[in-house]
């Protein structure tokens, strides 16, 4: 037999088995700008399955940002940052994200993956040690294994667990990384507890805000602001990530530290030293996004209503609403293949909600991930209540 053939007969088998299982998953063609209301599959739905948080993905004010820088400094950056594509527009965008967060020093990175890869594994190695939460992000989870020190996750926001681990570690240097919002769960981690953590064990924080920028804080600045901790003494040990895909409608991720924090992973992060610099256009298009999230306070105001009326509408349903006062609103519903039907027949009514498996989330505990948008209105949420009140029967 054919070798490369099989080969191929393999993955097909194993992807039959992944159907099986209800764990085969697809692509869906977007046929529009990101929106609340969209065209899907050549369908139109209304859209509860964006990370576009406040709306601003298809704004007329980042579109014109973008075709106007683009004008200016052409598509792409043509090389890496530390070669030649390190652009006016980036290093004023750095500036700019740091005082937005409350930060000294900011580094633009091409995707969030990226930056949390880059400072785990430039900043511990063998002979460290790391701590994460075990529902962190895949790309927490992959920046702790690639980085070789020794990985410790912890129960889900278990700080005596954590501080256990801390205090018995004899680690050259410690690292402890966590999600601020997480995203399949939606609830938001302790971070003034996990800071005063790090301070008594000398560890460094890593905090991945990618599903809180924008979102938390009075005028959407992110976890720090949220639990004012933006300024703190204490920020010499944290390492803050934050996405530009999601609340900022944009792309990219930043991180946000000390100026020496800053300059260590100029030389050292290796996804942002061999990596093309993202388009000039995009930190045009980020900052006016930056103006946008502080000024419009009614984005936040709208998204707060928007989760009471769903909560509110989801009493007495045959399903679990997990608490989370997040755009996440995660809707256990139990086994794989009970997920998937219940999105499919919410799909074949308009309303696009996506049905999230293991290993995204523990077995058992397949869900449909409720992503609310201050693009949605209220009567978008009644039509989703309305939707499921029908299919519970």
């Amino acid at each position: 037999m054919d070798k490369r053939v099989g080969l191929i007969d393999m993955l097909a088998a194993e992807l039959a088995e992944l159907e099986a299982q209800g764990l085969k998953r697809r692509r869906r063609t977007l046929e529009m700008p990101s929106r609340a209301h969209m065209m899907l599959d050549g369908h139109p739905v209304i859209s509860f399955c964006n990370n576009d948080y406040l709306g601003l993905a298809g704004h007329t004010d980042l579109i014109h940002a973008s075709r106007d820088a683009a004008v200016e400094a052409g598509v792409g950056a043509g090389s890496a940052h530390l070669v030649a594509g390190h652009h006016r527009l980036h290093a004023q965008l750095e500036k700019e994200l740091a005082d937005f967060v409350g930060m000294q020093d900011a580094l633009l990175f091409s995707t969030g993956y990226m930056a949390n890869i880059g400072a785990v594994t430039a900043l511990v190695g063998r002979g460290d040690a790391v701590f994460g939460d075990k529902l962190n992000h895949a790309s927490l989870v992959d920046a702790c294994l690639l980085s070789r020190a020794e990985l410790t996750r912890y129960p889900h926001g278990d700080l005596d667990f954590l501080e256990a681990k801390l205090k018995v570690s004899t680690a050259r240097r410690k690292l402890v990384a966590t999600d601020a919002v997480f995203s399949m769960d939606g609830d938001i981690a302790p971070l003034p507890e996990l800071l005063a953590l790090c301070e008594r064990y000398d560890a460094w924080l890593l905090v991945d805000d990618a599903h809180g920028f924008g979102v938390l804080g009075e005028h959407g600045r992110g976890v720090l602001e949220h639990f004012a901790t933006r300024h703190s003494p204490l920020a010499t040990r944290l390492i803050y990530m934050a996405t530009l895909g999601k609340a900022a409608g944009v792309f990219g991720a930043f991180v946000a530290g000390h100026p020496t924090l800053i300059e260590w992973l100029v030389n050292k992060a290796r996804t942002y030293v061999y990596t093309t610099a993202t388009p000039p256009m995009l930190a045009a298009a980020v900052s006016t996004s930056l103006k946008l999230i502080a000024a419009d306070d009614w984005r936040r105001i709208r998204l707060k209503e928007l989760i009471a009326q769903l909560r509110e509408g989801m009493a007495g349903q045959p399903w679990t609403l997990m608490e989370s006062n997040t755009p996440i609103q995660p809707l256990v519903v139990g086994d794989n293949a009970t997920a998937l039907r219940l999105a499919e027949a919410l799909r074949e009514r308009g309303v696009m909600v996506p049905a999230i498996r293991p290993p995204t989330v523990p077995q058992g505990t397949a869900r449909l991930r409720i992503s609310l948008s201050a693009a949605h209105a209220a009567a978008d949420v009644e039509r989703l209540l309305a939707t499921l009140r029908d299919l519970a029967g």
